[in-house]
């Protein structure tokens, strides 16, 4: 789908590396700028860099700098994650890049933005969300909200909103010819996601204390432990959902379940489906729940994922060079999405210099 666009891409962490092998994934030709000799920013061989081409340079050479500059010159977009301050100290700044290609979509990628009083001070996924309120969900209530995967932070409310934002702002460069750059900030877009439960707020079914709203304090929005010690997710949000729950377990008729938004009934409810999920092993569950719309499902683990049957159906889990991976997503009818080989550290830096000798794209 993005065939033609090229973007370049200055070795970071995380969220960055995300967001260039998402845009890799969709087509688009980028160009990894990795670090000269290697370091301990990435591995010589990272699953983040499928489907990209690799060059090592050392930016504080200025021969190395010079190649930048020029491959940065040919570009659609460029991804950096650097704190504000550092890309204009080597001379790579928006301005910089701006003045020789001014189509150029510039994506900043932090954790705080480019602005503000923590800008330039370190943090973290779970620090971010911390502050962006993304975080303050997570617990059961009286106990600190427990650390979540990086997905929230680092990959929802940062490397996707990245994504969006370059192409974007790609879009807007074909149809006005200028670039702009992209402030990608994880407290914005975690923050942005938020909107969501802004929505159940206005609607009466969130409150600001955990375990009281409509997703994680009723019986029926929840995981519960298993005979075996694995896990089954529960969320019957919708009534005929709820019903259906209820029929499976043989509490159609059961007085205190019929009462499904009784808040005061939630903890006594919990409770009891606790007892009964416990008496079984997780596949009894699976086999239970198999086919209805009880909006019942066990949880697995990546490895275990791979295996199921809807996952496997799908193809959505691939053992690739010796790593499990995910297939690219979305979807576009009538292609299929193959995961690209990751390259080695610097693999393509004699092809790139060759190339840049050879034909230039033609700044703007």
């Amino acid at each position: 789908m993005l065939n033609g666009i090229r973007i370049i891409e200055i070795e970071g962490l995380g969220p960055g590396p995300f967001a260039a092998m998402h845009l890799a994934d969709l087509g688009a030709d980028v160009i990894t700028i990795h670090r000269k000799g290697g370091g301990s920013i990435t591995a010589d061989q990272s699953v983040l860099d499928r489907g990209k081409r690799s060059i090592a340079l050392d930016l504080k050479d200025p021969d190395d700098l010079a190649t930048a500059k020029q491959l940065i010159a040919s570009a659609d977009a460029l991804i950096e994650g650097f704190r504000p301050g550092v890309m204009e100290r080597l001379g790579l700044g928006p301005s910089d890049c701006h003045a020789t290609n001014p189509r150029l979509v510039y994506g900043r990628m932090t954790g705080w933005g480019q602005t503000g009083p923590r800008a330039e001070t370190a943090g973290h996924d779970l620090n971010y969300i911390a502050q962006s309120g993304a975080l303050w969900y997570a617990s059961e209530p009286g106990s600190p909200p427990i650390t979540p995967a990086t997905l929230v932070g680092d990959i929802g409310g940062g490397a996707l909103y990245l994504t969006v934002g370059i192409l974007s702002g790609i879009l807007n460069a074909q149809t006005t010819g200028k670039g702009t750059v992209v402030d990608a900030a994880i407290v914005d877009g975690s923050a942005h996601m938020m909107t969501l439960l802004m929505a159940l707020r206005q609607a009466g079914g969130l409150s600001m204390e955990r375990g009281h709203s409509l997703l994680d304090g009723p019986h029926w929005s929840r995981s519960y432990v298993c005979s075996d010690g694995g896990y089954v997710s529960v969320q019957a949000l919708e009534p005929q959902f709820y019903a259906a729950f209820l029929e499976k377990l043989d509490l159609s008729d059961d007085p205190e379940f019929a009462k499904q938004h009784d808040r005061a009934l939630w903890p006594k409810l919990t409770a009891r489906l606790t007892d009964i999920f416990v008496r079984e092993p997780r596949l009894h569950w699976d086999d239970l729940f198999a086919g209805s719309d009880a909006c019942v499902a066990v949880v697995l683990s990546p490895e275990e994922s791979a295996n199921a049957p809807h996952m496997s159906a799908r193809h959505v889990w691939h053992h690739t060079e010796g790593t499990l991976q995910a297939a690219p997503a979305p979807r576009f009818d009538g292609r299929t999405a193959d995961i690209k080989p990751a390259p080695k550290r610097g693999q393509h830096t004699d092809e790139i210099l060759s190339d840049l000798k050879k034909t230039q794209r033609p700044a703007p």
